[in-house]
């Protein structure tokens, strides 16, 4: 998918519905971005316009895999072409990352997010949405969610901690199918009520929310070398006064 077919998605009935969704959760995490240093990474720039008047700095930061479109449209630019594994951004000077039609789409995984872990403060924590491997977005090819690589939460898991970022808060969102008949897009709102309320896994994408570690964590092929006992001579003289019989 590239720039222009998600940005076509969003200004789709269905696509407005996902984006106002997801939008709702994203909120919901980050409440209040006052004076902070943010950015996107993938295709953000639908979810990034909340924040125009609450960040100090903004920046839209799009894979040259998937193109870039100018954004906004109006007054500066944000948006910037960037290579997936090197960012025009100096180390520890984002506070809040969002990173969404990202990882799933990267060429390579690993060296991505040691990019995200450079760029990110020691006191940041970044918002990773990604397709549900068990939901029904990734497995239909007419939303953008259906491309790239789909995610189990034990999979990001894995792919996270190994970058050495702590994954603590996660979620889901979009349990309505990705169906654009009218009928279907009427009753989006009380499907997703009621799955969030479910929570039984098999939302559309998987949401979480990760903080950089600073400390590296020690290899496992490292073991402690348990320590030796002290072994003294024993004391052979007999005390005065105590004869032999």
């Amino acid at each position: 998918m590239d720039a222009t077919n998600l940005r076509d998605f969003y200004r789709s009935p269905l696509g407005r519905l996902a984006r106002r969704q997801l939008s709702l959760v994203i909120r919901q995490r980050w409440k209040n971005l006052d004076g902070l240093s943010v950015a996107g990474a993938g295709f953000a720039s639908p979810f990034l316009g909340a924040f125009r008047t609450e960040a100090a700095r903004l920046a839209c930061l799009m894979p040259e895999r998937q193109g870039a479109l100018v954004w906004p449209h109006s007054g500066q630019c944000h948006s910037v072409l960037v290579n997936e594994a090197q960012w025009p951004l100096p180390d520890n000077s984002i506070d809040r990352l969002l990173a969404i039609h990202c990882l799933e789409q990267a060429e390579r995984t690993g060296p991505l997010l040691r990019e995200m872990w450079r760029v990110l403060k020691p006191s940041g924590s970044m918002l990773i949405v990604v397709p549900n491997r068990r939901g029904l977005w990734s497995r239909i090819d007419a939303t953008p969610f259906g491309y790239g690589l789909p995610f189990s939460r034990g999979q990001l898991e894995t792919q996270l901690t190994d970058a050495l970022f702590a994954p603590d808060r996660w979620g889901e969102a979009l349990y309505f199918p990705p169906l654009s008949n009218r009928l279907m897009l009427r009753m989006a709102p009380t499907l997703e009520r009621m799955g969030s309320s479910m929570s039984v896994g098999v939302a559309g994408v998987i949401i979480v929310e990760a903080h950089k570690e600073v400390m590296a964590p020690i290899s496992g092929s490292v073991k402690a070398i348990p320590a030796q006992p002290v072994l003294k001579p024993v004391n052979t003289t007999r005390p005065a006064g105590v004869r032999r019989h």
